[in-house]
């Protein structure tokens, strides 16, 4: 039989471990999957306060001996360098080290943390690759790890649209791109709102605008995206990190789905078994925020430990929120306007713990 999926085990790409603060003690932190990872991005909240998301990678320097820098998801700030013997102090093969890190999300003393992290390339090192096909924005730096479908990009504003060379093997689905240097909203393009040049903000709970400001009105490529002359994706001189995906079949999807306002929601199949899905209501004018769910830190149907990208807020539970995790995709339990208002439109993106079916035909476990 011809092969599902070409990842037969998501852990190996994409992976959440929890850990307990320990303040100004470095702490070791090892991931527990069933394979390695060493990340290129680290997306960091502290489950017990009202701090914000903190987000590193690899080409901006995670390591402080790089220069490295954080960047909160809430508020919208620039980019922050890590101070003297703070932050992700070093990478391991599988894992991390880490003390005090900017917003206080790394390390705080005796709180439950939660970092999400994704494999970039070259085993998530940072060193990233220059290439002489970029697009048109210079200051290019880019790690693309084409398995998974993930690349980190740096690059330079121009103010004037241009592209930039993404790496994939495929056009992608998902991108986020945020200034490093300023207070611009975290922007982000998804296949599924109304139009291709329609984009979202992850730091607040708004709905999708239309305007071609940043994306403009050209669908991404197998080799570049486009954006548009705004200040948030390409103001001039100035620097941005961009994360951008494609799908990959039984690993990731980024799609939609329509709410019905009933406890028995809809199914939403995937091909894979969820270990993280991120939700948002696209459609509602005055907003729903971005509901990240996994199964580390809810391992158990319904699947209730909810945590928002676009707020500081610390893990909150309620079957309001609930959401069950099957073989083969998700289904949706609950009733608030979040994630099921009836008639209303959610986009999500999600990543596997496991494929429905595996290279060689083995089927995900049922929840």
């Amino acid at each position: 039989m011809a092969a599902y999926t070409t990842i037969d085990d998501p852990s190996a790409q994409f992976q959440a471990v929890i850990y307990e603060g320990t303040g100004s003690t470095r702490k070791t932190v090892t991931n527990t999957g069933n394979s390695d990872l060493q990340a290129g991005l680290f997306w960091f909240k502290n489950r017990d306060e009202n701090t914000p998301h903190v987000i590193a990678d690899t080409n901006r320097g995670a390591n402080n001996a790089d220069g490295g820098y954080t960047i909160a998801s809430n508020p919208n700030s620039g980019a922050t360098n890590i101070a003297e013997a703070k932050g992700i102090m070093t990478q391991t093969s599988n894992g991390f080290t880490v003390e005090e890190m900017q917003s206080a999300a790394g390390n705080v003393n005796s709180d439950s943390m939660v970092c999400w992290q994704w494999k970039g390339s070259g085993q998530g090192t940072g060193v990233g690759t220059d290439v002489s096909e970029n697009g048109n924005n210079p200051g290019f730096k880019r790690q693309t790890n084409a398995t998974a479908g993930f690349s980190i990009i740096l690059y330079v504003g121009t103010g004037g649209a241009g592209t930039i060379a993404h790496g994939l093997n495929s056009a992608p689905s998902l991108i986020i791109v945020k200034s490093n240097s300023t207070t611009a909203n975290w922007m982000v393009k998804h296949p599924s709102t109304t139009n291709n040049y329609d984009f979202l903000y992850l730091d607040t709970a708004g709905a999708a605008v239309a305007n071609d400001g940043a994306w403009t009105q050209t669908d991404p490529t197998s080799t570049v995206f486009s954006i548009g002359a705004s200040n948030a994706v390409n103001q001039n001189t100035k620097g941005y990190i961009s994360y951008v995906w494609a799908e990959v079949q039984g690993y990731s999807k980024f799609a939609s789905y329509t709410g019905n306002g009933n406890a028995n929601g809809p199914f939403v199949p995937l091909g894979f078994k969820p270990a993280w899905v991120m939700i948002k209501q696209a459609t509602n004018a005055t907003g729903d925020g971005w509901h990240i769910l996994d199964n580390t830190r809810d391992p158990h149907n319904s699947n209730t430990g909810k945590l928002f990208a676009d707020t500081t807020a610390y893990e909150g539970t309620g079957a309001a929120i609930g959401v069950d995790f099957l073989s083969n995709g998700f289904k949706v339990r609950a009733t608030d306007g979040g994630l099921n208002a009836n008639t209303k439109k959610y986009i999500y993106m999600a990543f596997a713990e496991q494929p429905f079916a595996t290279s060689t035909g083995i089927s995900a476990t049922a929840n």
